[in-house]
């Protein structure tokens, strides 16, 4: 009787498993897809053969996607800046219809928004508070109603990007609105509530989709859980934490692992993503300075700026984040770059193609090992205990109050009798 039971909880944790990893989600930011390809860029894959790069990437095992939307993009002269509502409901679709998970992001703004920039779109700039909750709650409600129509309904929406300090300020060079930890409540609470009518807008007309509360304060977790906890106290509702992770910016994997822990130990009940993440393949990133190098550790002897280097970072960060089962998302920022001077004169040094020859490098192949992790959950371990200060989640990565029956701890997986 025990051996039957053992094997029908082992046939359990299987099957749970698999539903486990059907949640997790890999993939990159391709918003600029749509004019390399208008401009003849060819994608190949490793033996040089030309592909159409959806199919490709989903044949590759990426399962999702994600794409920025700005207000009005025609007001920034960056050809990078361009994804209004028409292209991205577009794009959006053809990602569906490949098969594939959407994740919108709206930026809020008529150019980039992240923690230094978060200027409020032209059209709005004269708006007084209230009228910018209602107007940002009218802007998500339609933008999301014409991409259910468009057959792009979003599964995952971001409702501001890079936010930790807010979002919409006012005109360029306004601090008035700035939600720093030190800043006074009043920009907090304004803040809140914008958020508040985004995710309601969220709410009523995409139900299904997953909010996400993005930061990129990934090597300050102090001003992480004081962002988050101020999310929790207004009773802020959404359902993903997303991480932007850069080690040029942010610092090495350790970083990151203090980071997810602090986290985790938090218990606010969400899920993690990290929704932007690069590493170079040949030079250090235009708006790095320190050449892979930061708080004196040096990422290139690590991880040296080469196609092997950045293959290796991959691995070794995708190990990190499967040691983590609250996080379900990892995505690539801009890894579709193909190097085509009339889309736009940026360069990314992170990208996954080779700018010479249409090939991918050997780190795209490395990405679906994030949903399908080698480690595996055939790798079970029977105990009576674990340790009281263990952190313990069941297989949908949700947190257990106590460590018993099946569960995850330490990136492992346990029965507890």
């Amino acid at each position: 009787m025990k051996r039957t039971n053992l094997l029908l909880a082992v046939l359990t944790v299987c099957m749970a498993a698999a539903t486990a990893n059907a949640q997790k989600y890999v993939g990159g930011d391709i918003s600029m897809l749509t004019k390399y390809e208008e401009a003849g860029v060819v994608y190949k894959n490793k033996s040089g053969n030309t592909v159409q790069a959806l199919t490709f990437f989903k044949e590759q095992g990426l399962n999702a996607m994600r794409v920025r939307l700005f207000v009005d993009p025609s007001r920034d002269a960056d050809k990078a800046v361009c994804q209004d509502l028409a292209y991205v409901k577009a794009l959006g679709k053809r990602i569906k219809d490949c098969g594939m998970k959407l994740m919108l992001d709206f930026h809020y703004s008529d150019t980039w928004a992240d923690p230094a920039k978060q200027w409020t779109p032209d059209a709005w700039k004269d708006l007084n508070d209230e009228q910018l909750c209602n107007k940002i709650y009218e802007y998500t409600k339609n933008c999301l109603s014409q991409m259910k129509e468009a057959g792009a309904t979003p599964d995952f929406i971001q409702t501001g990007n890079e936010i930790s300090y807010g979002m919409l300020w006012g005109i360029e060079g306004s601090t008035a609105n700035r939600c720093y930890t030190s800043s006074p409540n009043a920009n907090w609470t304004r803040f809140i509530n914008l958020l508040k009518k985004a995710g309601e807008a969220c709410r009523e007309e995409c139900p299904d989709a997953k909010i996400i509360i993005h930061s990129e304060r990934t090597p300050k977790p102090n001003v992480l859980t004081d962002f988050f906890d101020r999310m929790k106290n207004a009773a802020l509702d959404y359902d993903i934490i997303g991480l932007s992770y850069y080690p040029a910016h942010h610092g090495n994997l350790a970083t990151l692992e203090t980071a997810l822990t602090t986290l985790e130990n938090k218990n606010y009940g969400k899920d993690i993503m990290v929704v932007e993440t690069g590493y170079c393949y040949a030079w250090p990133l235009a708006d790095s300075n320190n050449d892979g190098k930061e708080d004196g550790f040096d990422y290139t002897a690590t991880y040296p700026y080469t196609e092997e280097g950045q293959r290796q970072y991959t691995a070794a960060l995708i190990a990190k984040l499967n040691s983590h089962s609250s996080v379900k998302g990892l995505f690539w920022w801009w890894p579709e770059d193909n190097g085509n001077k009339s889309v736009t004169a940026k360069w990314w040094n992170a990208a996954l193609y080779n700018h010479s020859t249409g090939k991918p490098y050997a780190a795209l192949y490395e990405l679906k090992n994030f949903v399908n992790d080698p480690a595996g959950i055939e790798q079970i371990s029977n105990t009576r205990h674990l340790s009281p200060n263990t952190t313990c989640y069941n297989l949908l990565g949700q947190r257990l109050q106590e460590g018993k029956g099946l569960c995850v701890a330490n990136g492992k997986k346990f029965i507890v009798k």
